[in-house]
């Protein structure tokens, strides 16, 4: 699959594509016999979950680590669950951040309501 397919499917530039192989997010993408990339399934798995991970917020030297750890084969499993469970514990973290400040905005827009229907009160009256 060409780089222009594999940006359109994921929605992503190719020089986010180029960029991510670059710095190791991905592992090294083939190159066809004219020097173009050529990505395969494997190579698509990898830009899905990377692009997954990256939309939570992993940050990514984290996943580079992860990549490659990844490619130094099975011995580094071990490794590589303890950097999914950390940023799963992270993640969880921010989740409930998150769900606090959307209550305090679901709140926030309650006050603005309840502000709205006042003044619509008086105006009737009025």
């Amino acid at each position: 699959m060409l780089i222009a397919e594999v940006s359109e499917k994921f929605a992503l530039s190719q020089d986010t594509l180029r960029y991510y192989e670059r710095i190791g997010l991905i592992p090294r993408v083939n190159r066809n016999k004219s020097g173009i990339r050529d990505y395969t399934e494997e190579d698509c798995r990898w830009v899905d979950y990377i692009k997954c991970m990256r939309g939570v917020g992993l940050p990514v030297e984290v996943l580079t680590a992860y990549v490659n750890l990844f490619q130094q084969g099975d011995e580094t499993v071990g490794a590589r669950k303890e950097i999914l469970m950390e940023q799963r514990e992270q993640l969880c973290a921010k989740m409930e951040e998150m769900k606090r400040v959307l209550e305090r905005m679901d709140d926030k827009i309650a006050r603005y309501e309840q502000t709205i229907v006042e003044k619509e009160k008086t105006l009737s009256r009025g």
